[in-house]
């Protein structure tokens, strides 16, 4: 058995026991701020779970999410993702790391200059996917997402929501295990808000593990998923099927 072969086993075997998600008291403090953004915070999440993390601004969810894509390392304990301690992945191995994730923000952003086409396919060009290969797998992750008929696009001329759409689709063209999504909803209205959440929950239903930040008590309330609630930096709150908690 290659040492490859006996990494992988180990992680898979780390993932069964410990989750796809795992933080081991994390803490996070930024040098200019006074109380730590994240404060031994402990989390399993297992495979193919949804999700959502809520709290109000400044609760540590964007920390928590940049944690989760090795953007910080953690001031105290360890962040596990995929079976991969981020504190120890080398700078070098931080790129093949994040194409296990797939990433949707609130602001999209998109390659602006260029159509819906070469958006979702640019995922595909950096881990020199053959051409081939891309010509069948992007307009098929376009169909799942609805926007079969716009791939010659400019983003720039598409709706709020159809841009997400193209986000979502760049997002998952590589099969990632984990999807993150950081406020996907906040710039669209009710209607492409809940067309999005859908598609992810089918995303959900089809194996990958999701995790959401989101501040839509509507959304949470009604899907029913997991909700970890954070509050200046730890979790208050844990539940299956959970509520959305509201700060009063």
């Amino acid at each position: 058995m290659t040492l490859k072969e006996k990494n992988r086993i180990k992680r898979e075997n780390f993932i069964e026991d410990h989750g796809i998600i795992y933080l081991d008291k994390v803490s996070m403090s930024y040098p200019e701020e006074g109380a730590p953004a994240v404060d031994n915070v402990s989390l399993r999440i297992d495979k193919g779970e949804f999700v959502f993390i809520t709290g109000d601004s400044g609760s540590g969810k964007s920390t928590m999410i940049k944690l989760l894509l090795r953007e910080l390392v953690p001031t105290e304990g360890s962040v596990y993702v995929n079976g991969y301690n981020t504190k120890k992945l080398r700078h070098g191995q931080i790129p093949k790391f994040r194409r296990s994730l797939g990433v949707v923000f609130q602001d999209f952003r998109l390659l602006r200059d260029r159509n819906v086409y070469e958006n979702v396919a640019f995922a595909q060009r950096i881990i020199e996917v053959p051409s081939a290969q891309m010509r069948r797998n992007v307009p098929s992750i376009l169909s799942m997402v609805g926007l079969a008929g716009k791939y010659k696009s400019n983003v720039r001329k598409l709706s709020g929501g159809e841009q997400q759409r193209v986000a979502l689709a760049r997002a998952l063209i590589n099969k990632p295990s984990i999807l993150l999504a950081d406020e996907p909803t906040g710039n669209l209205d009710p209607s492409n808000s809940w067309e999005i959440m859908n598609m992810i929950d089918e995303i959900n239903a089809m194996g990958t593990t999701v995790v959401v930040v989101t501040h839509s008590p509507e959304i949470v309330n009604a899907m029913k998923k997991r909700v970890v609630t954070m509050r200046k930096g730890i979790i208050v709150n844990d539940e299956e099927e959970g509520l959305y908690i509201n700060e009063d």
